[in-house]
């Protein structure tokens, strides 16, 4: 899998990239809506693509689960189950260590998990990672992986990747599809010297990309950027790097400076979900009382469906009768303004102004929150 970086920022380690896939190319820097069960909550594919979306991502655990890779073999692979025709990026289930900790048990050989949805046996290790995403026929497939929690006692960590760099070492040598591209992910939880000892064994394993996984769970903002930063600088120049699970729009903004190419994370669907919107003024809570009689729309300078159609009071009012279009509505606007975002990155960096760009969201565009 080939990256080509197109330009480089002179002010910051951001570069402007693109990626091609089997499925079509991305242009980096992106952002990734989750679609973990194979669908993007509420919305349908052509939606997804009306309002920019590129690459999806879809997570192997809950996949195995439900329907299974028969199915999904059966189906012709999971872009033709779920009649997605861009490219797919499958986590490999290695967040569901972290996530799922009270259901599962961590060996050498991989994880044994009781299923979240039945209590039924599931056990996941590199070659049943790496032959189901191969089954569904993802673009770009990741590694298996254990992700610590934050705090952690550094010899856990240290435990922790030993066993994720075994994990790496043989997922890379079942990987056979060679259309396919394998991402390493660099572990280490916060600690500079794992991660360098993570970074240094995944580079002698030449994997087509990096994702930096651990981070954004628990630890400040200011250790989240610090230690991205000095990950991102241990992986080299030509390979995408991509950081899991990090998504408040004005840490994509800094992390993007310092050199990271692709972001995942349910922030935007999920706050559509509990009746949140993002505005260039913060993030708005659409229930709140004072938006009862706002007939205005979300955002003026929206482009999505909602925005050209619909105001802060109808779609208040199909919150409170539990109706579904709001939040079909709310995620449209959510990932529409997550891809605008990227969009202006991506133009800011072309023209050298991202600098200017990086200071006016942080100051003004990106609050996570305005006080109701």
């Amino acid at each position: 899998m080939e990256f080509r970086i197109l330009t480089r920022d002179n002010s910051s380690s951001a570069r402007l990239g693109e990626i091609p896939t089997p499925h079509g190319r991305v242009m980096t820097p992106c952002f990734l809506p989750v679609g973990t069960g194979a669908a993007v909550k509420t919305m349908s594919p052509t939606e997804l693509r009306e309002i920019g979306a590129e690459m999806i991502l879809a997570n192997t655990y809950h996949l195995v689960l439900r329907p299974g890779m028969e199915i999904i073999q059966k189906a012709g692979g999971l872009h033709r189950f779920m009649s997605w025709d861009g490219p797919i990026l499958t986590d490999s289930g290695g967040y569901q260590v972290f996530s799922l900790a009270e259901r599962r048990k961590v060996t050498d050989e991989g994880v044994y998990f009781r299923s979240h949805v039945d209590g039924s046996a599931c056990f996941l290790g590199p070659e049943e990672v790496i032959r189901s995403q191969e089954a569904m026929g993802a673009d770009i497939m990741t590694t298996l992986d254990e992700c610590t929690p934050y705090p952690c006692e550094h010899e856990k960590v240290r435990s922790a990747l030993e066993t994720t760099l075994r994990w790496e070492r043989k997922c890379r040598e079942l990987h056979q599809k060679a259309e396919s591209g394998l991402f390493g992910i660099v572990q280490g939880g916060v600690f500079k010297d794992l991660r360098k000892r993570s970074a240094e064994a995944l580079l002698e394993l030449a994997f087509d990309g990096y994702a930096i996984g651990g981070l954004s769970v628990g630890e400040p903002v200011s250790l989240t950027y610090e230690i991205a930063e000095y990950t991102a600088s241990l992986l080299p120049e030509e390979k995408p790097r991509y950081l899991m699970g990090l998504g408040r729009p004005a840490d994509i903004v800094e992390c993007v400076a310092r050199g990271i190419d692709m972001f995942d994370c349910v922030l935007p669907t999920r706050n559509a979900r509990n009746g949140k919107a993002f505005t260039p003024d913060g993030m708005i809570n659409v229930r709140s009382a004072r938006y009862k009689e706002d007939f205005s729309p979300i955002q003026r300078d929206c482009d999505c469906y909602a925005c050209r159609n619909f105001t802060r009071a109808y779609i208040r009012h199909l919150l409170n009768i539990d109706e579904i279009l709001a939040l079909r509505l709310l995620t449209t606007h959510n990932l529409r303004f997550y891809f605008r975002l990227m969009e202006s990155l991506r133009d800011a960096i072309a023209s050298g102004k991202l600098d200017e760009i990086r200071k006016e969201l942080s100051a003004r565009a990106l609050p996570d929150s305005q006080n109701e």
